[in-house]
């Protein structure tokens, strides 16, 4: 089993190296990241401008997996807003591209500060809220899925998990590029 495993690892790339990044590479996404999360951290959980693209992937994602039926339509906002970074994520790793995993794994993760703003909005409802289809039938996602999962009365511990976790992640993924300095081409 475990030779099988190491042999598909070999025949999909995954144990060649990162591709090397430049000090220079290096410094500049480190400035960018840093500064981003100072963005981000300042803004307090409000709209961040990157929340614009995460928005129309939230709705297209209704679009998309509402073809397999309501409640996946529901989920599937969230579900493709937090799916393209993260396959984004897997191509870069598949091809071991150092920035574009680092970055894609970041947006992922950054997805999660504003998943976390709409989820502690499920009982207040004061988001404005965006929809594709008819006005008149907008529904506010986690209000609708805290309900049917019975813990709606827990909207702002489940937010400030995400919101954590999201901050925990995108830390992370600029540890990870840190940590990668073994491969810096000079």
């Amino acid at each position: 089993m475990r030779e099988s495993l190491r042999s598909l690892f070999d025949e999909l790339g995954f144990n060649q190296p990162w591709k090397p990044v430049s000090h220079l590479g290096r410094a500049a996404w480190l400035v960018f990241y840093v500064a981003f999360l100072a963005y981000a951290f300042s803004a307090h959980g409000g709209f961040l401008f990157i929340d614009t693209a995460n928005l129309i992937v939230h709705e297209g994602g209704h679009n998309l997996f509402g073809w397999f039926g309501s409640t996946i339509g529901l989920w599937g906002g969230t579900l493709l807003q937090w799916l393209v970074p993260f396959l984004l994520a897997v191509y870069f790793f598949t091809q071991r591209e150092t920035a574009g995993f680092v970055f894609c794994m970041f947006f992922f993760f950054e997805n999660w500060l504003y998943t976390a703003t709409y989820m502690a909005d499920a009982r207040p409802q004061e988001l404005p809220l965006v929809t594709t289809g008819d006005p008149d039938f907008v529904e506010h996602d986690f209000h609708t899925i805290f309900s049917s999962l019975g813990v709606l009365n827990h909207d702002a511990q489940i937010a400030a998990v995400v919101r954590v976790l999201g901050w925990l992640g995108m830390l992370a993924c600029i540890t990870w590029l840190v940590l990668r300095r073994k491969q810096i081409r000079p």
